[in-house]
């Protein structure tokens, strides 16, 4: 009976297991597996960027504000870092920096911001609406904080998402990262 009940036990966990795997694959109209592509940003120049406009070549997605003290300066030269490392390899990869604070940075804040590291590195907003459906197309959380004296800060995601050219997700490079390791993942994910 005892090796009944672990057969059984088993065959649970292997169902679960084979669930979330199918459920996590699933590609619906408008997303790649899993994430989906149903959100429009503007570059800092007012022009339009969908979801299915960021695929096509393999890229790096990260979500800040151009108020972040620490995280965001930080991971955007890092970035940076990464492009330097790549040379001519580095043309072949896009680099987005979405702002999940559309209400203070403008078109003209943000092309000043990302004009402080490489210029491949594109900037990405839209109205609230449009910000919370691509953070949770991305599985991002941010939250608005209020400081003492008024004003308010970000908390937010600060992974680096790899996203192959087709859209799907290849993994991400967390804060602050093993510089080493964070650079092999960008390259694995040019040669994907």
């Amino acid at each position: 009976m005892k090796q009944f009940r672990i057969l059984l036990w088993g065959l649970v966990a292997i169902s679960v297991a084979g669930l979330a795997w199918f459920t996590l694959n699933q590609t619906a109209p408008g997303s790649s597996g899993g994430f989906s592509t149903d959100f429009d940003l503007v570059d800092t120049k007012g022009n339009p960027v969908d979801g299915e406009a960021l695929r096509g070549r393999p890229h790096l997605i990260f979500f800040g504000f151009t108020h972040c003290p620490e995280v965001c300066p930080t991971t955007l030269f890092e970035v940076t870092g990464w492009y330097d490392e790549l040379g001519k390899d580095g043309d072949l990869l896009d680099a987005y920096f979405i702002s999940v604070d559309p209400e203070r940075d403008t078109a003209e804040l943000l092309e000043n911001y990302v004009a402080n590291f490489d210029p491949r590195i594109k900037a990405l907003s839209g109205s609230v609406e449009e910000i919370e459906k691509a953070t949770k197309a991305y599985h991002v959380f941010y939250k608005k904080v209020p400081l003492d004296d008024g004003d308010y800060t970000v908390d937010h995601t600060a992974s680096v998402f790899l996203m192959k050219a087709d859209g799907s997700f290849k993994g991400t490079i967390s804060y602050q990262e093993n510089p080493e390791i964070a650079l092999e993942k960008v390259r694995n994910l040019l040669k994907s």
